[in-house]
């Protein structure tokens, strides 16, 4: 398992990992994003955004990198910073399959990605990403699984990926939606010639999202190392949107309301890896110091009380609009 690496790691940050879909293509669906990114969203600014990205969570200790085919040109962009430094050889790269990217580089397109866990897809974008990351990929991922998608159920896809672990790679899957936990559930179940085919999953947790979290602890517990996406509920647990019992907490800690956030996914048992979605090197920072925030009984509690019921979370998140 490549994850293994983390486990000898010994800086604060080293459970804490940096996704690219906030800055691998102009529209996404975080709050504040308008102030993030500014208006130059063009190719090279971005490019470079990301980059530097890359850079300062590299040197502050961050080793998980995850960009996916639907993130417009993230795996590019990873693609050119890894070729540029030869020498770091200690990051996990993981990438995902599943959705075409569809947007044309624009804000306002009708669709921005399209959702499909076909066998077709799998081998095109298996050959897309390859092109890009070659044999820096480390663990390639179902992007969003749910319990009605066929990826729990198509054999002949099962076996494609199942050669993929055979060539070295780890295969993964990640959730969403308010059926998270029936998602990992019944791809726990998932096996090939007797044996379990996925050894990651990636999936939304947050103060304000908890639902996954006993699925998500069966899954630990059966080996499977556990990736926490979207810790900051898309910007709605930072500054200024985030609920004011969060930003009470946070300012009884001293730090961001992005920081306790991210703590509050850290402290939990199941939780391998936690991603930071940062847009910007001050919000990366930011969000590293929550390797080190210390939360009491008493505030974790009070935080306790801001989880929302699963469906209505998705439906807010599905009105949040892109830009």
């Amino acid at each position: 398992m490549p994850f293994a690496r983390l486990a000898t790691a010994t800086t604060p940050t080293c459970h804490i990992g940096l996704g690219l879909a906030a800055v691998g293509r102009p529209g996404y669906i975080n709050l504040g994003r308008d102030e993030d990114l500014g208006d130059n969203r063009s190719v090279e600014a971005l490019r470079t955004r990301t980059h530097e990205l890359l850079d300062a969570a590299y040197f502050q200790g961050v080793r998980y990198f995850d960009a996916a085919r639907s993130y417009g040109r993230s795996e590019e962009f990873l693609a050119d910073w890894l070729n540029a430094r030869p020498d770091i050889d200690d990051v996990v790269i993981g990438s995902k399959w599943g959705y075409t990217y569809t947007a044309a580089w624009t804000t306002d397109a009708e669709k921005h990605e399209v959702k499909d866990h076909g066998v077709g897809t799998y081998d095109r974008q298996r050959r897309e990403t390859a092109e890009l990351l070659g044999d820096r990929l480390d663990l390639y991922q179902i992007h969003s699984v749910t319990p009605d998608s066929p990826a729990l159920t198509d054999k002949e896809l099962h076996a494609r990926l199942a050669e993929a672990a055979a060539d070295g790679i780890s295969i993964g899957f990640s959730t969403s939606g308010p059926a998270q936990a029936d998602a990992i559930r019944a791809a726990l179940e998932v096996t090939v010639d007797g044996e379990p085919l996925f050894r990651t999953v990636q999936s939304t947790y947050n103060v304000l999202e908890t639902s996954a979290a006993p699925a998500l602890a069966e899954a630990h517990d059966a080996g499977l190392t556990v990736i926490v996406k979207e810790g900051m509920a898309n910007g709605r647990l930072a500054d200024p949107y985030a609920p004011d019992a969060l930003k009470a907490v946070a300012a009884e800690t001293s730090l961001g309301c992005d920081a306790v956030a991210l703590a509050l996914v850290l402290r939990q048992p199941w939780a391998g890896v936690v991603l930071s979605g940062a847009a910007t090197t001050s919000q990366l920072a930011s969000n590293l110091h929550a390797a080190v925030v210390d939360l009491d009984e008493g505030q974790l509690a009070r935080l306790a009380e801001l989880a929302e019921e699963p469906r209505a979370y998705w439906e807010k998140r599905g009105s949040l609009p892109w830009h």
